[in-house]
């Protein structure tokens, strides 16, 4: 966890107030059908494109199409997590919004997160109402209208449990406090992205918003999700439901993640009850799915996880020297799983409330 630059009174204030930074990895297509809306309807913000090291005509797209957007070049995929760090070192702003390349916006969409932030100095990170740009009644997977997990890690939203995603009737329509907000579309101070350590670059991609969001609860501050502000989300990234390296990601991230930051005194059980549940998922898979791959990454998640848990020991310490509470706000006290298979629960509203 790095030391939050801010607390020296010497250095000068941010250039900018929020910068839109958008990373791209051989997206030109669809940079030509996003990027369009979101320079278009952006006008109080500063565009960036981080560039992945790209092997499509990604950088030309940028040079002759749109010239307003400011390109930051990396020299190799550092994937989504580092691929964030390393161009936010180079961006000087009081706010960071970081945007996938597949999100469509509409007019004011940043005004009600902004507005929120500075009002409210207590609030680390915020995110928008997430819509499915494919069927815009629905909520989107990556995010929906706020993200929670359960006692044992399983990510779930305002909005969506598991696959199962609800329509917007604007049942969710009231700002709620979080354990996370989406990284498809991510706004957060520059101070706190810095002061937590930033995303976990070892997780190359998928659960780091999740991670860093609870470093950020853990540290006492506050995550929300504000739906006044909308967004319209294509969502699937560069690796498809289903694909066993997003499998192997997922699983190896999520234990990853809840070593770092379980409170000492859950970390034992919750970490058994995993190794459960993770086996069992694994021969589900194997078994009804008759996915071999999926079955493969599991274990290998596993095993991968065993191995490198010991690099992670010292950020759990720091990690937990920050603990303001034991009680940490939007991680529920009961199984997911439970809820859904068990007792057939689909919709947020009737989960149990923590």
């Amino acid at each position: 966890m790095q030391e939050n630059k801010s607390d020296n009174p010497t250095i000068k204030r941010p250039t900018m107030e929020i910068a839109i930074v958008i990373l791209n990895w051989n997206g030109a297509e669809m940079m030509r059908k996003y990027l369009p809306n979101v320079v278009k309807h952006s006008v109080n913000a500063t565009v960036f494109v981080a560039d992945n090291a790209s092997t499509d005509d990604s950088l030309s797209v940028l040079a002759n199409e749109f010239p307003t957007v400011r390109t930051i070049v990396l020299e190799k995929n550092w994937g989504f997590a580092d691929g964030y760090n390393k161009a936010l070192e180079q961006i000087d702003a009081e706010y960071y919004l970081l945007l996938n390349s597949d999100v469509r916006v509409e007019d004011g969409w940043l005004d009600a997160m902004l507005d929120y932030m500075r009002k409210n100095n207590d609030v680390a990170a915020c995110q928008p109402k997430l819509l499915s740009d494919l069927s815009p009644t629905l909520f989107e997977y990556a995010g929906a209208c706020g993200g929670f997990i359960d006692r044992y890690g399983y990510p779930y939203c305002r909005g969506r449990i598991l696959e199962e995603l609800e329509e917007d009737h604007g049942q969710y329509n009231t700002v709620m406090e979080l354990l996370w907000a989406s990284g498809a579309c991510l706004l957060i101070r520059s101070t706190d992205y810095w002061k937590a350590g930033g995303l976990d670059g070892r997780f190359f991609a998928h659960n780091e918003e999740i991670d860093l969001c609870w470093r950020l609860n853990i540290m006492g501050r506050r995550v929300v999700c504000i739906p006044q502000s909308k967004v319209y989300h294509l969502g699937g990234g560069t690796l498809p439901k289903g694909n066993p390296q997003k499998t192997y990601l997922n699983f190896r991230n999520n234990l990853t993640m809840l070593y770092k930051n379980l409170p000492d005194n859950q970390l034992q059980r919750v970490m058994l009850v995993r190794w459960c549940l993770d086996y069992l998922a694994a021969f589900q898979t194997l078994i009804l799915k008759r996915d071999i791959g999926g079955f493969k990454a599991i274990f290998r998640a596993r095993h991968d996880f065993q191995k490198w848990k010991k690099d992670f020991a010292n950020d759990r310490k720091k990690i937990q020297g920050c603990r303001q509470t034991t009680n940490d706000v939007g991680r529920s006290s009961f199984s997911l799983l439970w809820q859904y298979y068990i007792k057939g629960i689909r919709k947020y509203s009737l989960l149990p409330k923590y």
